[in-house]
């Protein structure tokens, strides 16, 4: 990653481009994903790293970008997990996907205008 924000970020951040090759990932989605080859994933499709029925989801995602938020649990470890399409000079350029560790309780807050 370019910047040593994203490098040093606690959370795991992947990025793909609009024809689902991953062109990205910190060092968080290298360790996350290191059993499926870690920092080797950069070049590969992300649909080849998806079984169904998220395999599908994600071709969706790419072919129709929007936003796909969503939370896990594996393990008793909860995530949330965002997916964003990104551009550049305005056009779309593919999808971001951002992984955070939840704690066990999380605070809501609402607030006013």
């Amino acid at each position: 990653m370019n910047s040593g924000w994203v490098r040093g970020f606690p959370g795991a951040v992947t990025v793909c481009d609009a024809q689902g090759i991953i062109v990205e990932l910190n060092a968080a989605a290298a360790r996350m994903y290191r059993k499926w080859g870690g920092s080797k994933l950069i070049g590969r499709n992300v649909l080849d790293c998806h079984p169904e029925p998220a395999r599908t989801r994600m071709a969706e995602l790419l072919a129709a970008p929007r936003l796909n938020v969503y939370t896990i649990e594996r393990r008793g470890v909860k995530k949330w997990v965002y997916q964003a399409p990104w551009y550049a000079e305005g056009q779309y350029a593919g999808l971001v996907e951002l992984v955070l560790t939840l704690p066990a309780e999380v605070p809501h807050f609402v607030r006013e205008p």
